[in-house]
């Protein structure tokens, strides 16, 4: 609330309401967000258990008995009424006769395939086809297993990698108040007054967890037991070179030292079986990490006995919140019956054991001394020979801790007995710590931690026999001048040793050291594609790997953005490696990402800030946002990071990304109407949204970039204006060596690389081949989807004269094999192409391109000089001309060169433009 001298005008309230306003607007939307994020966890975990039930030999033995059961109750195995079934098989029967009914019963009760197959070497053995058959189809299909390796996912994280700014992660126990409060969040506080960044992660979120280590620079595990997901944290925090150490405040790592304590013996057997085997997980987890925080000297060497070369001692200590609530209580009042009360609290019900070590001694200061009273806060079983003496003895339970330090600055001593075993010598003397801050005097048992920092009769009394507690009890009690000067001096020396800014700059700084931002002098540049290495799919992931090599090679730092997939046997969270010299991390996109949610994913949005953040770029170059959405831009514009977007497709105009129709037609709108595209999806009701969202990252971005320009003129024809996006055209893999010469009367070899997706030309191109009354042709057809680990491409589904081959997608190092094989690559794309990668890298190997125009992928070939020009009209028969115009003269390839190969682009001089464009924009905004 404004002071009341402050008067806000109505402007400055209104803009004061909007802010507000605003902020419930992203709460709401992070929210719903986390909401999101869980339901699609959810129903993802629930498809997995689905496929794993259908996978299974009971599920596969059982399936005719459950249709048999579905047509007993008129039903088809589908569920749909039996009724339907006449109608179904006609409308098969009319759509491909016996075959599309025999694929559709092959579809709904699948069985091992036995088909013949002439099988001959892939294209990667071999440069030429063999002759087709004369009178009937042949019908080649490579199998493929596919070469995705997950190997880059698991090896230890390059040395290569970047420096992150300095960042601790702890992993934690939080459950426990009491442990929390003292290990991790005074760990928290401490660290961040030596200036680090610091995460605190819940272990049982192991996915937050496995994501949060992708960006620390160093990782403690508190009080964590060794549990599968635990120890895959363990791992992977060891290949990301953190160096893990496993802090604890008690000793639960040693069974046989644990049986010792007294107070175990205490509990039921059932309780007693399960620490012992959480006793088993904590020394699993601790020497899995290598090296260890302890927090007593003792504790510390128990801990290098058990196995670990390296352990440091940070002590339990006292916080802002312990002083704050000391410093607010009010001092005591003299007591008007001059009663002198004796506290003891106890956290748990294994206290037991410990409070006898002082009980004899108590009961007899309480029947020598009538003034002395007993409170005891918390949860305690006490003797029946503390019934006699009524109310000197009071219970306090279910306290807050302000309300247990005010309770115990209530009372003139305080004690901590504890057992004589080598478990309680591990204990810290956090007891006397709170005794002291509220200047109460306190009697202790000689345990290691409490020696470190008490002196009998200076600070404190310590006590083991009976009559040894018993004298410092009626001392105290009779001698309140002893009482003061204990607690005077004891607070005098907590307070010098433990207070905040003294634990660290002593215990903290010697053990973490003092944060250093690295050393930053190229310019640094995030990177975002949807996909990349070793996930090369599709030409926007080969062009972005290439440029990421080359702006490297340049002496930029690079980092990158990108999705993985579900890994067998790793977590769910992000993963950070170096692929090709980048540094990535790569993010789960959930599964069953729809169209709203691969357009703006708040999920992803909040893992690109998380990297943007860590990595500190200069300039973000988003590349391919298909599936990242557009959230991550709205990040850059809250953290005034400059943006450069390349537009690939029509992604950031269109609902479909490729303006084509649902029934496969181009739309050829150029200035985009939303009353045609409400039309073309009339379901879609969030496209007045789209449009807005689409258009306000557009403006907000830094530069835009075109790989053509006939794409270049789409976005000037929907307002974008021409100083604000430039053409930086597409390298490619040139030609390593000479091409293989074409034997002269073989015949014509066509290739296909657009896999099945429509709006590549896939369902033209079936009807095209199958439509030929000859077979003197060749096609390789590539199914890109075999690297991804299933086939969509099937010779069963094909009925042609010519010989056709389907083969795998091809890497890089495979171009000049796979374009040695054919003469002519098809390219019948349904819409204007912002580019057409594929087409360039036939026209540098002497390949004829047979290409729809216009677009970006006709903007090289010269009609009629090195290709032929189709329109777009989404008609097989226009194919069908032309590649029956090709067979009609097959010597024309004999020896064939593309006079034009000299204007194609490199990746050279793409990066070398590039470049440009991002030092540009870095200096833009480094003088603003």
């Amino acid at each position: 609330m404004p002071s009341k001298d402050v008067t806000l005008l109505p402007a400055e309230v209104e803009e004061d309401s909007q802010k507000v306003l605003l902020e419930s607007y992203r709460s709401s939307s992070r929210l719903n967000g986390m909401r999101a994020d869980g339901l699609q966890a959810e129903s993802a975990h629930l498809r997995h258990q689905i496929s794993l039930i259908h996978r299974s030999l009971s599920w596969r033995v059982t399936q005719p008995l459950r249709a048999v059961r579905s047509l007993s109750l008129g039903r088809l195995p589908s569920g749909r009424p039996l009724r339907e079934l006449p109608e179904r098989l006609s409308a098969l029967w009319d759509e491909g006769g016996v075959k599309a009914i025999g694929r559709a019963v092959e579809k709904r009760f699948p069985v091992r395939e036995r088909l013949k197959k002439n099988v001959r070497p892939s294209s990667k053995h071999s440069g030429k086809l063999s002759s087709p058959g004369a009178s009937r189809a042949v019908v080649s299909e490579v199998s493929s297993k596919p070469e995705f390796s997950v190997a880059v996912y698991t090896d230890r994280l390059d040395k290569t990698a970047v420096t992150l700014p300095p960042r601790i992660l702890i992993i934690a126990e939080v459950s426990i108040r009491q442990c929390a409060k003292y290990r991790v969040w005074q760990k928290r506080d401490l660290l961040e007054r030596l200036g680090w960044t610091v995460q605190v992660v819940d272990w049982r979120d192991v996915n937050v967890a496995m994501s949060a280590l992708q960006l620390c620079t160093q990782v403690i595990f508190y009080r964590v037991p060794g549990f599968d997901d635990v120890m895959k944290l363990v791992r992977e925090a060891h290949r990301l070179r953190l160096e893990p150490r496993w802090e604890v405040d008690d000793l639960i790592f040693d069974a046989e030292e644990y049986l010792q304590n007294g107070n175990i013996s205490s509990l039921p057997r059932s309780e007693q079986d399960l620490l012992m085997s959480g006793v088993l997980l904590f020394k699993r987890c601790m020497l899995a990490c290598g090296q260890g925080i302890a927090s007593t000297r003792a504790l510390a060497q128990a801990m290098r006995d058990a196995g670990l070369k390296h352990v440091d001692v940070v002590e339990n200590a006292l916080d802002r919140e312990t002083l704050e609530i000391a410093a607010s209580l009010p001092p005591r009042g003299e007591a008007v019956d001059e009663r002198v009360w004796v506290s003891y609290g106890s956290g748990t019900n294994t206290h037991d054991e410990d409070f006898r070590q002082a009980e004899a001694g108590l009961i007899a200061a309480l029947d020598e001394e009538p003034r002395l009273c007993l409170r005891i806060i918390g949860q305690l079983r006490l003797s029946k020979e503390f019934d006699r003496f009524g109310d000197r003895v009071e219970r306090l339970t279910e306290l807050s801790y302000r309300d247990y330090l005010a309770a115990l600055a209530q009372t003139d001593i305080a004690i901590a007995p504890l057992e004589p075993t080598l478990f309680n010598d591990c204990k810290s003397n956090i007891k006397f710590l709170e005794a002291a801050i509220v200047r109460v005097a306190a009697i202790c048992s000689p345990r290691d931690a409490f020696l470190a920092v008490m002196r009998h009769e200076e600070n404190g009394l310590l006590a083991v026999t009976r009559g040894e507690w018993k004298s410092c009890f009626l001392k105290l009690a009779r001698d309140k001048d002893l009482r003061d000067r204990l607690a005077v001096q004891a607070w005098q020396d907590v307070t010098e040793r433990y207070a905040p800014e003294s634990m660290a700059f002593t215990q903290g700084k010697a053990l973490f050291g003092l944060p250093v931002a690295p050393e930053r002098k190229a310019l640094r540049v995030l990177m975002t594609n949807v996909y990349y290495a070793p996930r090369s799919f599709g030409g926007a992931t080969i062009v972005v790997e290439e440029l990421a090599l080359r702006l490297r090679k340049s002496g930029v730092e690079v980092g990158m953005l990108t999705s993985r997939p579900h890994l067998d046997g790793r977590l769910s969270g992000n993963i950070r490696y170096v692929a090709n010299g980048t540094d990535v991390l790569a993010a789960m996109i959930p599964d069953g990402n729809d169209v709203i949610g691969s357009m703006d994913n708040p999920h992803m949005a909040g893992q690109f800030a998380d990297w943007l953040d860590a990595y500190q770029p200069d300039v973000v170059h988003v590349h391919a946002a298909q599936g990242l959405g557009t959230a991550m831009l709205r990040v850059c514009q809250e953290r005034g990071v400059p943006y450069v977007l390349t537009l690939h497709d029509a992604w950031w105009l269109c609902d479909r990304q490729f303006m084509v129709r649902g029934d496969g037609r181009y739309c050829f709108q150029t200035t985009i109407d939303q009353q045609v595209c409400q039309m073309c999806v009339p379901h879609a009701r969030h496209l007045k949204d789209r449009w807005f969202l689409m258009h306000q990252a557009l403006s907000e971005a830094a530069l835009l970039i075109s790989p053509s320009e006939a794409h270049r003129q789409l976005y000037l024809a929907n307002g974008v204006e021409p100083e604000r996006i430039v053409v930086n055209r597409n390298g490619f893999r040139w030609p390593e060596r000479p091409r293989t010469p074409r034997i002269p009367g073989s015949p014509v070899r066509f290739g296909f690389v657009g896999g099945t997706e429509a709006v590549k030309g896939y369902p033209q191109l079936k009807k095209c081949m199958e439509s030929l009354d000859r077979s003197d042709w060749e096609l390789v057809l590539v199914d890109n989807k075999l690297n991804l680990g299933f086939s969509s491409i099937h010779a069963r589904d094909w009925s042609v004269k010519g010989h056709l081959e389907i083969v795998p997608a091809f890497s890089q190092n495979g171009l000049d094999d796979f374009y040695d094989q054919i003469d002519v690559l098809l390219f019948p794309s349904q819409w204007k192409e912002s580019y057409g990668l594929t087409v360039r890298e036939a026209l540098s190997r002497d390949v004829w391109v047979v290409t729809t125009a216009p677009g970006g992928q006709s903007e090289d070939v010269v009609d009629g000089v090195n290709g032929t020009y189709l329109p777009i009209d989404a008609r097989a028969e226009t194919l069908a001309a032309a590649v029956e115009a090709i067979l009609d003269q097959p010597g024309k390839f004999d020896g064939y060169v593309n006079p034009f190969k000299d204007r194609l682009a490199t990746y050279e001089a793409q990066t070398e433009e590039l470049l440009g464009f991002l030092e540009m924009v870095a200096k833009r905004k480094n003088k603003n």
